[in-house]
């Protein structure tokens, strides 16, 4: 399909699954999800259409933080398996053609690691410098937290076992380097940089200026994202790692408190030599509010459209690439938050979100379970079902500032209604039978199982040619047959006055000397809207019906 004229990079067509490996497939009935699970439904996931597995931590840690906490970048955590199970599991991609795209978490480590244990030991260590560490001062708290032994305290901006590394310390970098060279050499095909632009900060860390004095904490990001030797690092990483080795590799990188797109764009501007591409957050977000995560926010459709406008224009601009994605381990169900899982409208809604997704120019990324429409956990669930520690830690501090009084924080349960990290960390729903085919039925699964996957599970929407999984593999083989347009085309936009506010529409086009043209329409509501098509499809006798999520003639009479 002319793809001859582009320059075919494998990471630019990938089809990245992720996987939270704790709650997708458990093979020896422990509850938690394992690399052996993942291995055997490898078939599964490439039948779908994916060839690319983005696998969230698996490496040795003390799990304050699912695996987000690592403790020693070469060892497995043991529930998960092996170092022998990781080979079989790269073995096995390799057999079927597919790559593995594992998390690299260097903005900090567990306090468990050898490094973090050396480097508190006491002022003098060799690896004191590894991590921030400063003197006492009367007005230290929120992310410096006090080690009794050395005396000092030291950075940490996640949680007080997470420590930040010193990325100005040039051993403490090799020392990275050399584990990201263990797992390439093993096979891996690259990595998803965790909260990458936070690995610089500003050297002297000053204390973050009063912006909410509502509020006892305020935030530093001016001080600890997108540091002046960021881009550096990067660079030599891409330069002493990853353009070693002779095959492609695939570099995304997280990033933290985006501001500008020009900021977004120096990281993957292909002139910069850097980043291939990267998960932007502003599109997993757009029910936040300004003053934070758990504050109520409204989603629109034309946050959307703004949204997609922005990214699918600036990018070739400066030959840059993107992620496109709606879920991931940090966020709530897309097709709660953005459209509507209620049962007359959850089949059509995931049909929906997955024509957007498809129909993009970047590297698409889902999360699994998206590709049989799974949803957030019930809304009559009460707080005691919500386990992950941001959302507990935050419940636990409003209630704090409350004073203990649990009947004034409907307002805080009802956004992790919608957007806790627990949603997306439910486990996958495999078949009707008890515990969903996730693990034994005599087994306490790790996590709640959500009760419809009675209802909405694999099993189920295999061998339902109308399903939304085979909506989905439908999406996926057009995508790779129109890549010329999906994948490398470009994109604009239709405006809003010709379709209505509800209605987020775009085209698609392929190379200058195509005549072909893909027109894409999505409704964001439970509405029915007629759209006048005379201006938007200039010659409708020319045009067919690639596919929609509900049974419409191919071929429109003229």
């Amino acid at each position: 399909m002319m793809l001859a004229q582009f320059e075919r990079v494998w990471w630019k067509e990938a089809i990245v699954y992720q996987i939270y490996p704790a709650s997708f497939k458990d093979s020896n009935n422990d509850g938690l999800g394992d690399i052996p699970g993942i291995i055997s439904k490898l078939d599964y996931i490439h039948s779908l259409g994916a060839d690319t597995i983005w696998l969230s931590p698996i490496f040795a840690s003390p799990q304050k933080d699912m695996g987000y906490d690592v403790s020693d970048y070469r060892a497995i955590h043991p529930p998960y398996g092996t170092i022998e199970d990781v080979d079989e599991l790269i073995t096995q991609m390799l057999k079927r053609g597919m790559h593995l795209l594992m998390d690299l978490v260097v903005n900090h480590t567990s306090d468990q690691h050898a490094w973090f244990k050396e480097s508190r030991q006491s002022q003098l260590s060799a690896k004191r410098n590894w991590y921030f560490w400063r003197d006492a001062r009367y007005d230290a708290h929120g992310a410096w937290h006090w080690d009794e032994n050395s005396k000092q305290y030291y950075l940490a901006l996640f949680l007080p076992s997470q420590p930040d590394l010193n990325w100005e310390n040039e051993d403490m970098r090799h020392a990275v380097y050399s584990d990201m060279r263990f797992w390439l050499d093993k096979g891996v095909d690259g990595f998803r940089i965790d909260s990458m632009n936070l690995m610089s900060k500003h050297p002297d860390l000053p204390g973050a200026a009063i912006t909410d004095p509502t509020s006892e904490f305020q935030s530093a990001e001016e001080w600890t994202a997108n540091g002046p030797r960021i881009h550096e690092f990067i660079r030599e990483m891409r330069v002493e790692v990853l353009d070693q080795y002779p095959r492609v590799l695939m570099t995304v990188g997280e990033l933290a408190f985006p501001k500008r797109v020009e900021d977004a764009l120096a990281y993957v501007a292909e002139s910069r030599h850097e980043l291939n591409m990267l998960f932007t957050g502003d599109v997993a977000n757009m029910d936040f509010s300004p003053k934070g995560k758990y504050f109520q926010g409204d989603f629109t459709p034309r946050k959307i459209r703004e949204i997609t406008e922005t990214w699918q224009t600036k990018m070739p601009e400066c030959d840059g690439w993107n992620t496109v994605y709606l879920e991931n381990h940090d966020s709530g169900r897309s097709i709660s938050r953005y459209a509507s899982d209620e049962p007359a409208h959850r089949e059509q809604s995931a049909k929906m979100l997955a024509t957007y997704l498809s129909s993009l120019s970047g590297t698409i990324s889902l999360l699994a379970g998206e590709e049989i429409g799974m949803k957030n956990m019930p809304r009559e669930w009460a707080i005691d079902y919500y386990t992950d520690v941001e959302g507990r830690n935050f419940y636990q501090h409003i209630l704090d500032l409350r004073k203990g009084d649990t009947t004034k924080m409907d307002d805080v349960l009802e956004e992790l209604k919608l957007k806790a990290r627990d949603h997306g960390r439910l486990p996958m729903q495999w078949d009707s039978s008890p515990n969903a085919g996730f693990t034994n039925v005599s087994t306490t699964p790790w996590k709640e199982l959500n009760p419809d996957y009675v209802e909405w599970n694999v099993q189920n929407q295999l061998g339902d040619p109308t399903s939304v999984y085979n909506y989905w593999k439908s999406l996926l083989f057009l995508r790779k047959y129109f890549a010329h347009i999906f994948v490398y085309g470009r994109y604009q936009s239709i405006d809003e006055v010709a379709t209505g506010e509800e209605i987020v529409a775009f085209r698609r086009f392929g190379p200058a000397d195509s005549l072909q043209e893909i027109v894409v329409f999505l409704n964001f509501s439970a509405n029915t809207h007629n759209i006048k098509t005379k201006s938007i499809l200039d010659d409708s006798c020319r045009w067919r019906v690639l596919i929609g999520s509900k049974k419409i003639n191919r071929r429109q009479p003229c």
